[in-house]
Parts: structure tokens; C-alpha cells; sequence
């Protein structure tokens, strides 16, 4: 059965919910948490296929387009949630559950991280339309989430994506319950919807160490070098944001404890080269910051 479907204008892919277990090795068989909304399960999460455009303030999912950019992230979740109920802008726990199901199924996404090819396979190629970016769904099937055309396509590379739901705030790493962005939750800066995840990241230099106290410091490395002085929680592995091995490429992993908030995006651009990855995380800048390498894409849930 095809999983890409249209919806409206919008070229989707379901995907069918399954057990963190389906996906890390020794994992509980509780259900992955982008499957979990107000509480509840739900048999599927859809996402965009492409990275989004934005027509008239509305987020639209189509191929052979020049994703956008220089959209700030509360613009590209309103450009999102005025397609309606159940739309949001993509949840970190949605980007972590394919990242996971990536790597389980031998399907790790290439895409644009040099220059409008792939860094690691540069015979590997999309429309590339102004000397960096390509355009939406123009590389070869390896590009997408499963090496098909059915896939979801350029969550590597190209322009990176800014995802819900998560944030750092002076050396606090929060989350929104599961994936109760879908739902439409308040994502403002003062909202009471934040949680802390009761552990956080501290850069020295050694590196970036998992930590129980306050976060220090600013910087990055490897995703697959972070390392912990704490015991790891599986909500952590489950929401890509600690290793669950080492065999993994060089995605690169990036925080700033220093400011009031960071909000978080992933997946590398055209020019991170080896430093892009479907795990490669980055929270640096600001929500009210737009940038030329900055993009984002809907989803949607059912509720």
C-alpha cells in the first residue's frame, strides 16, 4: 500500500504508529510518543513530504518547489495551524520517531549537504537553483526517509528544519508533553505547556556531557560523541536526543545554554557536509530569528 497520500493540495506520507521497541534495541514496548496525543494514541502521524512553501500564510507540501526560507518559527507554525485542526509545524518527536526508523530499517536518508549533492555520494544530485539549494523532492530516492519514492523526501540537508516542542531555556532543556503539539498547545515563550525533561547538557571541554544540573555553555560536537554522567533516560533515545550507539555517521549536535530560549532544528543544509544527518540536532538560535538556511515542514494527526 502507497503511504504517500494527497491531502488538499498537500503531498503527505503516513506513517503508521509503532512501539519504541520497533526501534531501539532493548526499548520498552511503549508506544513512540509522536503517537501520543492529549494522552491518547493514535494509529498514525502525517508528514510532509517535502520540505514546505508558504502561499498567501499558508504551508503547502509540493515537489520540484524552492523550499522556504527566512521564515521565523512562530510564522512558519502559524503558516502551519491555519491549515486546520490537527495541523502543526513538524514536532521534534515526529522528526525523532522517522530518525529511529530510519536507522532500524537501514534507510538513512541522504541529501543536499554540499553544494546541491550529497557530501558522501556526489554522484548523487537534485535541480539545484541558486549554486546551493535544491529544489523540493529533485534528489534521487535515496534522499528520502525509506530509499523510495514513496518516502518522505530531504530531511537531510538542503535547509534546515525548525521542529516543535522543543527548547532550551537558560540551561534547561524543555519538551511539550508527547506529541501534544498536533493538538495545538500553547508554544509561547511563557506558556505552562513546557516541561523540563529533568536533565540537560553541559559543553566543556570534553565535550558535551549529559547532566542532572543546570546547563553551561555553548557549542557542539559529534551526535554519536555525547556522553553522560547520568543514567540515560529512554524518553531521551526515543526523542533523538542522545545516541542509542555509535553507529551512526557524523551528524553533528549543537546547544546554547547561555540565553532565555533556543528553539530547536534539524537535519543539516546544503553546505554542513559530513556535520548533516537525520540526527543532527541544532539549538541556537532564537524563535523571532529568520535565515536564509532555515526552513520547516507541516504535519498532521487526526484528532
Amino acid at each position: 500500500m502507497k503511504n504517500t497520500i494527497k491531502m488538499g493540495h498537500d503531498y503527505m506520507v503516513r506513517v503508521p504508529k509503532f512501539k519504541i521497541s520497533d526501534v531501539i534495541p532493548g526499548g520498552s514496548d511503549a508506544v513512540h510518543p509522536a503517537f501520543i496525543v492529549n494522552g491518547k494514541e493514535v494509529d498514525a502521524i502525517y508528514i510532509s513530504k517535502y520540505q514546505n512553501i508558504v502561499m498567501d500564510g499558508v504551508a503547502y507540501s509540493l515537489p520540484y518547489q524552492k523550499p522556504a526560507v527566512n521564515i521565523d518559527y512562530n510564522a512558519a507554525a502559524k503558516a502551519c495551524e491555519r491549515k486546520g485542526a490537527g495541523w502543526h509545524l513538524m514536532s521534534n518527536a515526529e522528526w525523532a520517531a522517522i530518525a529511529l526508523w530510519c536507522k532500524a530499517n537501514g534507510t538513512i536518508p541522504h541529501g543536499n549537504t554540499n553544494y546541491g549533492q550529497d557530501f558522501y555520494n556526489s554522484n548523487e544530485k537534485g535541480f539545484c537553483f541558486d549554486g546551493s539549494k535544491t529544489l523540493t523532492g529533485s534528489g534521487p530516492d535515496t534522499w528520502s526517509h525509506d530509499h523510495t519514492s514513496d518516502g518522505i523526501f530531504d530531511l537531510v540537508g538542503n535547509v534546515w528544519e525548525m521542529v516543535s516542542g522543543i527548547r532550551v531555556t537558560n540551561g534547561r532543556l524543555q519538551v511539550i508533553k508527547d506529541n501534544d503539539v498536533a493538538a495545538g498547545v500553547d508554544m509561547s515563550p511563557t506558556s505552562k505547556a513546557w516541561k523540563d525533561l529533568g536533565c540537560n547538557y553541559r559543553v566543556d571541554d570534553n565535550g558535551i556531557v549529559l547532566t542532572k544540573k543546570v546547563g553551561l555553555g555553548w557549542g557542539g560536537c559529534k551526535f554519536k560523541s555525547l556522553t553522560s554522567e547520568i543514567e540515560v533516560p529512554e524518553q531521551l533515545k526515543a526523542l533523538g536526543l542522545y545516541p542509542v550507539d555509535d553507529n551512526i555517521g557524523d551528524d553533528y549536535f549543537w546547544i546554547d545554554n547561555e540565553e532565555d530560549e533556543r528553539i530547536g532544528y534539524r537535519g543539516g543544509y546544503w553546505y554542513t557536509t559530513s556535520h548533516a544527518g537525520v540526527f543532527s540536532f541544532s539549538a541556537l538560535i532564537a524563535r523571532t530569528h529568520p535565515d536564509n538556511a532555515l526552513g520547516f515542514r507541516s504535519a498532521f494527526v487526526e484528532l
